[in-house]
């Protein structure tokens, strides 16, 4: 809706008088102490029951019980909304007031800024008008032109712009009405409305732009708001194509030079600093055949191409000098600040006309040589001294020397702005006089970007130095373009990777091939991490080993390692990160609850996050959860400008996907973080303890000795191993078949660890795949397919991991549940009773089972709350009875699909392993050998019959190797050829 200013809605309510409301709808009020009464409109009033307070400038009826101040007045007695009452209270009192009171209006009380019969260019010249008048009545969009710079006296009034505040439909008759359906249908065909009834351009500020005739051909806008709803346009055009030129009286006086801008917003900056030669193009590629027709029209040599100083506006600048110049025109770049444009750099770098006329005089030729055009601009422009020596920055630390002249400057802390928005240093000037004397100096640290800050010093250098301001003006201004080149460079170094890739010999990518290619990989992982060091928990090392190759996925496993104190659950964690190459894992001890959030940007991408204790991130588990879930954090900060000083709202991002790995002593897992995980159980039987003391006594022995040298070499060789894995779409062409468990909610996310796992498996035997191919939106896209075997082993795994996980009771409890049941079932047989029979206590139980009282206590009453155990009370003790039969050990996931079925024809239920095998197909169709084009299917599959082409060897590396630019079917990065 239209915005209206608190003060705006203040001044209504204080200065309009509710009493002459009242008496202008001609209702007789009456004094009665300090209120007036009257009989209410709103209702059949027999006695006066309106009482109107002019002190408080309220109004109240008793009868209807409603009241309020001069704007609810008029919406009740007019029947119209807030936006339309406060228009109808600004524009004119008498018309606010009314004769008598409606329900609800149809009729607009405003007059129609536009003819109803127009044709349709009148039709958009006459809104464009009226947009203009609103803008100049529009503190806000009037504040949001001098935020920019933009409030040159004369600008508003020769381009005509304008502001949509969404009040152009309060004036047009009633959309109900015949009248009003027929303008907003023909407001919509000129642009100004939408399908939706919406204006177009609501909240925006207009700029129209004209033809030699004064008819309006395009029309820009843009939102004067940053607070929008994210993926709200802030930039906005006519729908259709572009048409005219902006600015084209500036291009006839031109004298053959133009400047052209990338949006209209900086052209109108460049033109308030007094070059009026400027026109726009309607963004990076917005540059069409009327700009070249009028170039060419207006006898245009030379173009000034101002793009904006980032990737696209490089690129589209260089694309758009070549057509240029095959037009026999001359074309130049001009080159602002690193991440800025012309308002921004204007207003950064006050007066605009100076650093705007220094920008274009440093213009470059697109592929030849720097030239300095000729200018004439409105203001003077400071004449530039001979160029810099080139000087190359001293190899260690951060001090900058310069001669100039009889002048040497130093400039130190230049290395610390690694933001284009700043160039804060220490800056120190010495005039060395002949003969060797010192002619003063001056020294102060500043930001060379901040106007007031510049300007001191060059009044107190010049004092200090006997020399005039404009020698030290020229030459900040020399040591500030070569301290921008340098920062360019260090901006580009900083912005690269971190950490670089250690070389790998041809001997050791043949070995890390041969073991990816190897038809026994999962059995080999398993060999090798045991020969590590980790004995008796392949299922769980398997299970670390793919979730930790699943961050190559764009959406990743997470672990947590659950076990007792000194049960090994640091150990396990350690073998699975020993095996992941140093650069794709960060290892923490603890996290506080900020920390995440000012990691880099880019710094956790497909990489392994690992926190020795789930406790240690109590403080940042939100954030972890976020992280997990929607694969980036963002957050808002206060900050310090560092150009004004003042504080502002800093954004920070940290991009995902990440893969978590974490461990705990917690029985009690929390549920949120349960959900996110796949929860690795360690074994902590007494015969794993046996083997690991074996193992611990082996390490002692010349055996152990040498399989420590061993180990070095299997882990450098998983390391190397898995720098080969490369992000690929992985395709499951079995999963519209698979089945999974559905009795609970949770087994959404579930469900879908189980499919990333498998995606997982299959990832890993990339190297043993055929790269298969298919054509989509003019891209080939490469992919794999995952195999019976993996979704076998995928199977195995999840009734292990899932199957705990799913279980009610932790692995420490279901330990003690089986070794109970056992020993009570023995029992049983020895005293010939039957097993209900059989009564312990805690005493009975601990001796038996040697388990330790705090742990057997805990354990205890979890299975008595869950009624495995029953409890009797047996004077100041108790005695335990065993309630569970022994049917469920809580490994086993119901509902996974039996692979040997995978392929035939099946309903949707048939054949699932232990969950309801007897019941009923759901009525799906049967499938055949391979699914048809189902959901999710990319178009264009239907076309391989019966499979896709397959890559030759040397087209199979090529599309390994390149960039991962697409994200399909829930899977990791597409590897695509072009």
């Amino acid at each position: 809706m239209a915005r209206f200013s608190d003060s705006e809605i203040d001044q209504l309510k204080s200065e309009v008088s509710v009493e002459c409301l009242v008496e202008a709808a001609g209702i007789a009020l009456r004094k009665s102490g300090k209120d007036r009464l009257g009989r209410c409109p709103f209702h059949a009033d027999g006695e006066p029951s309106l009482v109107v307070t002019p002190a408080k400038n309220l109004w109240h009826c008793f009868g209807c019980q409603i009241g309020g101040g001069p704007i609810d007045w008029v919406m009740k007695f007019k029947g119209v909304s807030f936006r339309h009452a406060v228009e109808l209270l600004k524009a004119d009192l008498p018309l606010a007031a009314g004769e008598s009171p409606i329900k609800r209006a149809t009729v607009r009380s405003l007059p129609a800024p536009v003819d109803l019969d127009a044709d349709d260019q009148t039709l958009l010249n006459q809104a464009v008008d009226y947009y203009h008048e609103t803008l100049l009545a529009s503190p806000e969009a009037l504040a949001y032109l001098q935020a920019r710079g933009l409030d040159h006296p004369e600008l508003v009034g020769r381009f005509k712009l304008g502001f949509a505040n969404r009040t152009l439909g309060l004036r047009l008759p009633n959309k109900q009405r015949v009248a009003g359906a027929d303008i907003r249908t023909r407001l919509q065909k000129v642009g100004i409305y939408r399908e939706s009834g919406h204006e177009h351009f609501s909240g925006s500020l207009i700029v129209p732009v004209f033809d030699e005739l004064g008819n309006v051909t395009e029309v820009y806008g843009r939102k004067v708001r940053d607070d929008l709803r994210k993926g709200t346009p802030l930039h906005l055009y006519l729908p259709g194509p572009h048409r005219g030129v902006w600015n084209e009286s500036g291009l006839a006086n031109a004298g053959g030079e133009v400047i052209l801008c990338e949006a209209l917003i900086d052209a109108m900056t460049f033109w308030c600093a007094g070059f009026t030669n400027v026109t726009a193009a309607y963004g990076v590629e917005g540059f069409t055949d009327d700009h070249l027709a009028a170039f060419q029209r207006y006898g245009v040599t030379r173009v000034l191409i101002a793009y904006d100083r980032d990737e696209a506006g490089d690129r589209a600048a260089e694309k758009l000098g070549e057509r240029l110049i095959g037009e026999g025109i001359e074309a130049l770049r001009v080159h602002f600040p690193k991440g800025m444009d012309a308002n921004s750099t204007a207003r950064k770098m006050t007066p605009p006309q100076h650093s705007l006329g220094l920008m274009l005089r440093q213009a470059e030729w697109i592929g030849r040589s720097r030239v300095e055009p000729e200018l004439a601009p409105a203001a003077p422009v400071l004449p530039l001294a001979a160029d810099l020596p080139e000087v190359e920055p001293p190899p260690a630390g951060d001090e900058l020397l310069l001669d100039q002249g009889d002048r040497q400057w130093r400039i130190r802390g230049w290395k610390k702005n690694l933001s284009p928005e700043q160039m804060r240093v220490n800056l120190q000037v010495r005039r060395l006089m002949e003969g060797g004397e010192d002619g003063g100096y001056h020294v102060d640290t500043l930001d060379l970007y901040a106007a007031r800050g510049r300007a001191a010093y060059i009044r107190q250098a010049a004092i200090e130095l006997g020399l005039p301001d404009e020698t030290i003006k020229r030459d900040i201004g020399h040591v500030l373009m070569k301290l921008e080149s340098l920062q360019d460079d260090l901006i580009t170094l900083n912005a690269g990777p971190k950490t670089t890739l250690p070389a790998m010999s041809a001997e050791d990518e043949r070995a890390a091939l041969d073991l990816l290619q190897g038809p026994d990989l999962m059995r080999r992982i398993a060999s090798d991490m045991e020969r590590c060091g980790v004995v008796g928990e392949a299922n769980n090392l398997l299970a670390g080993y793919l979730a930790a190759v699943s961050r190559k996925l764009d959406t990743p496993l997470a672990i947590l390692i659950q076990s007792s104190s000194a049960a090994g659950k640091s150990s396990l964690m350690d073998a699975v990160l020993a095996m992941v190459p140093p650069e794709e894992k960060v290892q923490y001890s603890a996290m506080t609850g900020q920390s995440l959030f000012y990691l880099g940007e880019t710094d956790m991408q497909h990489k392994i996050l690992a926190i020795a204790e789930e406790e240690g991130v109590r403080q940042a588990a939100y954030a972890l959860k976020l992280l997990q879930s929607d694969g980036e954090l963002t957050m808002a900060s206060t900050g310090k400008d560092e150009a004004s000083g003042n504080l502002v709202t800093k954004q920070y991002k940290v991009k995902g996907p990440v893969m978590l790995m974490m461990t705990t002593t917690a029985i009690d897992i929390d549920e949120e973080l349960m959900n996110r995980c796949l929860v690795l159980s360690v074994n902590e039987s007494r015969e794993q303890t046996r083997l690991i003391h074996e193992r611990q006594r082996m390490k002692q022995t010349l055996e152990g000795l040498l399989a420590s040298s061993d180990k070095e070499a299997l882990i450098a060789l998983h390391q190397n191993a898995q720098r080969l894995l490369k992000p690929v779409l992985v395709v499951n062409p079995y999963a519209d078949q698979l089945t999974f468990l559905d009795d609970k909610t949770r087994t959404r996310r579930d469900h879908m660890k189980y499919l990333t796992l498998i995606r997982a498996i299959a990832l890993i035997h990339q190297h043993q795949r055929p790269i298969r191919t298919v054509e989509h939106r003019g891209r080939n896209l490469a992919y794999i397919e995952a195999t019976k075997a993996d979704i076998a082993l995928a199977n195995q795994i999840a009734h292990e991991v899932l199957g705990r996980t799913l279980d009610e009771l932790p692995p420490q409890t279901r330990r003690l549940l089986s070794q109970l049941q056992a020993w009570v079932v023995d029992n049983a047989k020895a005293q010939a009773l039957p097993v209900r029979e059989v009564r312990f206590t805690r005493k009975q139980a601990r001796d038996a089972l040697h388990w330790g009282d705090t742990q057997l206590k805990l354990h205890l009453a979890r299975l008595a709350d869950l009624e495995y155990l029953a409890v009797h009370r047996r004077g100041t003790s108790f005695d335990y009875e065993l309630v569970y039969d022994g049917q469920g050990d809580g490994k086993h996931l119901c509902g996974l699909l039996d692979v040997t079925v995978l392929g035939k024809t099946h309903g949707y239920d048939g054949e699932r392993s232990g969950y309801q095998a007897d019941r009923s197909g759901s009525g799906r169709p049967s499938v055949g050998p391979r699914s048809g084009a189902g959901r999710g299917q990319l178009k264009g599959a239907e076309s391989l019959q019966p499979r896709a082409p397959l890559l030759d060897e040397g087209a199979a590396d090529a599309a390994f190797a390149q960039n991962a630019i697409i994200y399909a079917n829930g899977a990791g990065p597409v590897v695509a050829g072009e």
